[in-house]
C-alpha cells in the first residue's frame, strides 16, 4: 500500500520544480497559449507608466540582460537575468512565480497577465 502513495509523491515532487528555463517556459506557455521574444523583448525594454518604482525594467537589469545590474533603489547587485549566462534564472517556477509578482508592480503598476510572464520568459531564454 506505501508503494503509490510513494509513487505519487515522487511524481508530485518531480513536476514541482523544473529543472530547465525551457521547462519553466513551456510551464508558462501552458497557461498563456503562445509566447512571443518580440513582445517579451517589448517588456524588458519599453518604457511604462504606473510602476511603483521604476519605468523599465532596464533601469535596474540594465540594458543586456546578460550582464549584472544594479537595484535602482538599494543599490545591490543584480545577477544578470539571462540564463545563457546565469544557469540559476528561470529554472524554479516558484522563484519566477515570485520575482514577477514582486517585480511586475514596480514596473507595470499591475500584476503581470500569464502571457507576458510567457513572452518575457521567452524572450530571456532566446538571448544568446
Amino acid at each position: 500500500m506505501k508503494t503509490p502513495l510513494f509513487l505519487t509523491a515522487s511524481l508530485l515532487v518531480s513536476t514541482a520544480q523544473a529543472d530547465t528555463p525551457q521547462q519553466v517556459l513551456e510551464g508558462l506557455v501552458a497557461q498563456a497559449g503562445s509566447a512571443s521574444t518580440m513582445r517579451g523583448e517589448h517588456l524588458f525594454r519599453g518604457k511604462f507608466s504606473g510602476g511603483k518604482s521604476a519605468a523599465s525594467c532596464t533601469e535596474c537589469h540594465g540594458g543586456d540582460a546578460r550582464t549584472a545590474g544594479q537595484h535602482i533603489k538599494t543599490h545591490k547587485r543584480i545577477e544578470p537575468m539571462a540564463p545563457v549566462v546565469n544557469r540559476e534564472r528561470f529554472t524554479d517556477p516558484a522563484k519566477v512565480q515570485k520575482w514577477f509578482r514582486r517585480n511586475c508592480p514596480e514596473v507595470l503598476g499591475r500584476a503581470c497577465t500569464p502571457q507576458e510572464m510567457a513572452d518575457f520568459t521567452a524572450y530571456m531564454v532566446s538571448i544568446k
